[in-house]
């Protein structure tokens, strides 16, 4: 296969596959645990964060342009998915029956984060169609925010690596796929209780994960126009992945489960990464 090929495939399998395993899961369970998400959740976040700080920035900054040109783009990535989170929270919140002055400022459920809670509302009172598409589109929005980073992670990474698909990009790949699964249960379980049918459910769970592909594409594509779109390549999408994991990630995986474990778990998660990086 050629480098766009093998990209596609692998992120396929991260983002499609592991987001599709998800809703199986959750079509056959049709519940969670939230020890086990949270715990999942905070390892996958270690390694991220340890393949973000001690892979990816440092790739940015070999590439030799001018640091406030990496650090530019790094607080770029955070400006920009923090913000378009922020908006679509604003928009979403008041209708959550839940949500109001005394809920934490941060998702404290996994439903919260992908805003599948706010779909299940509009399930719940039976509203029209196009309601529904809305409160959908909504959803699949804010999944995007989350995919497109991720996947941009494992193309700047692949880009870095010359178009090959080194340990780094590989492992990310890997762990994006077991963070996907706890998200697609999430994404099925309200889709079947709002009455569609299993087999659509898991479908449309698994759709959900196409973002990430879009995402290796372009952190690969920026990546191989020189050094200067490498630099603001892996600067971008280590800012997102940097908001993602310390403004959402960790913060939700411990409200999910309050316990000193999920900290452990991300420690624990950084220490894989460096083993994955440097061993």
């Amino acid at each position: 296969m050629g480098v766009i090929e093998t990209l596609i495939v692998t992120t396929a399998i991260a983002g499609v596959a592991g987001t599709g395993l998800g809703g199986l899961i959750g079509a056959l369970l049709q519940k969670d645990s939230n020890r086990t998400v949270s715990l999942l959740l905070s390892f996958a976040g270690g390694v991220m964060l340890s393949v973000v700080c001690f892979d990816l920035v440092t790739e940015a900054i070999a590439t030799e342009v001018r640091l406030p040109l990496v650090i530019g783009s790094i607080a770029l990535g955070v400006a920009v998915i923090f913000l378009l989170n922020h908006q679509i929270d604003r928009k979403t919140n008041p209708e959550v029956p839940h949500i109001d002055e005394n809920h934490p400022k941060t998702a404290d459920d996994l439903d919260e984060l992908i805003h599948s809670d706010h779909l299940e509302q509009h399930f719940a009172k039976k509203d029209g169609r196009f309601s529904l598409f809305i409160a959908g589109l909504v959803m699949a929005c804010a999944i995007a925010l989350h995919n497109v980073p991720e996947g941009m992670t494992i193309g700047a990474s692949y880009a870095s690596n010359d178009g090959v698909m080194g340990s780094a990009a590989l492992v990310l790949a890997i762990l994006i796929g077991l963070h996907n699964i706890p998200e697609g249960m999430a994404v099925s379980v309200p889709l079947i209780s709002g009455g569609m049918g299993k087999g659509k459910a898991v479908l449309i769970t698994a759709l959900s994960g196409v973002p990430t592909i879009l995402g290796a594409l372009l952190g690969y594509l920026l990546g191989d126009i020189g050094a200067v779109g490498l630099a603001m390549s892996l600067g971008f999408a280590s800012g997102a992945m940097l908001y993602v994991v310390f403004g959402e990630i960790l913060p939700q995986a411990i409200l999910m489960y309050h316990s000193k474990l999920p900290a452990f778990s991300a420690i624990i998660g950084i220490l894989a990464g460096l083993l994955i990086i440097y061993a």
